[in-house]
């Protein structure tokens, strides 16, 4: 073996061997996944109930029936506008306004943001009216795309209803009828029912369940059906698929373990003559730079790709053996290359940019090595004569060579001057572009940033303006609704004679003023906390019995909805640095939007760990609404997590939360996965140097 392990007949067998097994798995990887479309998992799925065939067969059915019962119902519904939601309407809305803005003649900025906002809805009035039939029509297309696509599908057997629409491609689609065929799903009246009963086994399920559970229960009926001759051919599918996806593999894992064997002997004797030699033998191939051996080696790979993409998929097997296997020849010799620099000690050093930079840091080093900068200049003044002296034969270039160097320090100082004075004017969403790293390209950059600056000091105003707008109406929304109904009943108060109906009014009368009372105590708080203007008492605060205490003296409220609660704390006691009444009141308000947007019944965590010098609180809880708002957007005043507005909260609590940690010197954030929602406070950990 070691007269044989060097020689050049060695290394090009074990070279052959590389490149073959590379190209051999790139195409059986492409003939599997890619002409073939069979995913290798396959291979690890029990039956077909347990595949994901069996989930892409069943998820277009499922998809479309939900859309077509929960958002569309038909296009009576459609026609009149109520698959628009408000949010959608609202945002065309404030598109066009901006263009208004921006555009129209119309527009005056003496007038207040309510006047011009009237104007613009009596200038913009028929391009609303566009902008709205636009998204109808839109919608439209997109129920009647969801039936054709349906209609074209005798399999699988459907049927849904919302109680008023049905559509099925079964005459007789009653409940038990589809009991009769050998698969079925069915959805409806809080119940789910499947068979066989291995679906239910199945990882993948969420992706179909998921989207019933976003209809009514109790109105909508969604039903499913293979049949016999149908089950029985996509079985026989999966199974086929199933069997080649196992040969596959084994075609891959071969591949692979030939393959990176047959680099790792390479890698292990390039370079050398012997096992013994510790000198690395360069050939003419390793005087290419490093750098550019490396761009090459990415500009090949991007080739391929590029190769690749224009080659119909039915045409890939036969065109991926000549395209891939000389681009991976070349690789390959430049990847051994940059091997052989890497056992020299040489993968840097034989750079361009290693050598360009030495050679310009040598010349730096000389000229400050050389005297002060009176002597430099001198150096300058002198050496540049005597270059064009030298070079006197070719003295128009070198002149040339000046003289584009100053037109490009004058075009420079232009195009700051020009910037400057758009920006003068107004339009603060200029850009000066100025190339290099000069004085005037450093100027350019520290005045894009003032604009920068400008821009985002304009965004906060509109943003500003927008919330005090949401202030007066969400305000205006939510204290009318129980002063209306204070006034109504007062009026019935006074005509009623019955003690029976005046008990109830007055119960009725003490609800709603309890909740009027919220109302302005949640808006005074946030007022107070946003100003800043409370008085902190720092202590010392054991913040795993704050929250322990605290969730015991609400544990009839936990009961009450079902909720279990999770705390999660190290052993030893954790301590920060805050003032208790504050903390404490802003953990209630968090306990507070749990209580009232969780789902019942669910589990709610609250983790307690350490953050460098912080204390990190995180309560976790699901959601019984649908979070389709940013988390940004959740911290925003007067915003809730139903956008109907129908839960008893004022939307303050959370902005209250991070007002009043931030005035403790802590962090508040939130963050919104899917139906998960997470409040994060960061505080001050507390220390023995603490008075």
């Amino acid at each position: 073996m070691k007269n044989v392990s060097h020689t050049i007949l060695t290394q090009m067998v074990a070279f052959t061997l590389v490149i073959t097994c590379f190209t051999g798995f790139i195409l059986s990887f492409v003939n599997i996944e890619v002409v073939n479309r069979i995913h290798l998992g396959s291979i690890f799925e029990d039956n077909y109930f347990h595949s994901k065939d069996f989930i892409q067969e069943s998820q277009p059915i499922v998809h479309a029936l939900t859309r077509l019962i929960g958002e569309y119902k038909n296009e009576e519904h459609i026609l009149s506008g109520g698959t628009i939601s408000e949010q959608e309407w609202e945002n065309e809305i404030q598109h066009l306004y901006f263009e208004y803005q921006g555009e129209a003649k119309e527009f005056n900025p003496n007038l207040s943001k309510r006047e011009n906002y009237e104007r613009f809805k009596e200038v913009y009035a028929d391009q609303l009216v566009k902008e709205k039939d636009r998204l109808i029509k839109e919608e439209l297309e997109a129920f009647r795309f969801l039936l054709q696509s349906l209609k074209e599908n005798d399999h699988p057997l459907y049927y849904a209803s919302d109680g008023v629409n049905v559509y099925t491609n079964q005459p007789n689609a009653d409940k038990e009828s589809f009991k009769r065929y050998p698969l079925y799903m069915m959805f409806g009246d809080y119940k789910k029912e499947f068979y066989p009963k291995e679906i239910k086994e199945n990882e993948r399920l969420f992706h179909l369940t998921q989207e019933i559970d976003q209809l009514d229960p109790q109105s909508t009926t969604v039903y499913v059906a293979f049949t016999k001759e149908f089950l029985d051919l996509k079985m026989k599918e999966w199974q086929h698929d199933k069997a080649t996806a196992q040969t596959s593999f084994y075609q891959l894992v071969g591949f692979f373990v030939v393959g990176l064997l047959s680099f790792i002997y390479l890698v292990l004797i390039v370079g050398r003559s012997s096992f013994t030699d510790r000198e690395v033998g360069l050939s003419r191939t390793d005087k290419l730079f490093t750098d550019i051996n490396l761009g090459i080696c990415f500009f090949l790979i991007i080739m391929w790709f590029g190769f690749m993409s224009e080659v119909d998929i039915h045409n890939f097997p036969i065109m991926l053996i000549p395209i891939t296997v000389p681009i991976a020849i070349a690789g390959l010799l430049l990847v051994l290359s940059l091997v052989r620099h890497w056992k020299n000690g040489s993968l840097f050093k034989h750079t361009l940019l290693y050598r360009s930079f030495t050679m310009v840091g040598r010349f730096v080093v000389n000229v400050y090595n050389s005297g002060n900068v009176g002597i430099k200049t001198v150096l300058i003044v002198i050496g540049y004569p005597i270059i064009v002296a030298i070079s006197f034969f070719m003295f128009p270039i070198t002149l040339g060579v000046a003289a584009w160097f100053a037109f490009k320090r004058v075009k420079s100082f232009q195009a700051i001057k020009e910037g400057v004075e758009r920006i003068k004017d107004g339009d603060i969403h200029h850009h000066i572009e100025v190339n290099g790293d000069g004085e005037f390209a450093k100027l350019a950059t520290d005045i894009n940033r003032i604009t920068d600056g400008l821009k985002k000091a304009v965004h906060s105003e509109l943003k500003s303006e927008r919330l005090k707008t949401e202030l007066i109406t969400n305000v205006s929304h939510d204290i009318r609704t129980p002063l209306t109904s204070i006034i109504t009943y007062v009026d019935l108060l006074k005509k009623e004679k019955n003690p029976a109906k005046i008990e109830e009014y007055v119960d009725v009368l003490d609800q709603k003023s309890k909740r009027l009372k919220v109302l302005t105590d949640d808006l005074f708080e946030a007022a107070k906390a946003s100003s800043g203007n409370i008085p902190l008492q720092f202590e010392k605060i054991n913040i795993v019995a704050l929250i322990t205490q605290g969730i015991g003296e609400v544990s009839e409220k936990i009961e009450d909805l079902g909720l279990d609660f999770r705390l999660n704390h190290p052993k030893e006691k954790v301590f920060v640095m805050a003032d208790g009444k504050l903390l404490w009141r802003s953990i209630e308000n968090l306990l507070s939007n749990i209580f009232k947007y969780s789902s019942k019944g669910s589990r709610v965590y609250i983790d307690i760990e350490e953050a460098g010098e912080e204390i990190l609180l995180t309560f976790k809880n699901i959601s019984a609404y649908e979070l389709n708002v940013s988390a940004d957007d959740l911290m925003e005043r007067f915003t809730r997590g139903d956008e109907s507005r129908l839960s008893e909260g004022s939307g303050l609590g959370l902005s209250i939360a991070k007002s009043l940690i931030e005035i403790q010197k802590g962090r508040f954030y939130i963050q919104v996965d899917g139906d998960l929602f997470k409040s994060l406070i960061y505080m001050q950990r507390y220390d023995d140097n603490h008075e």
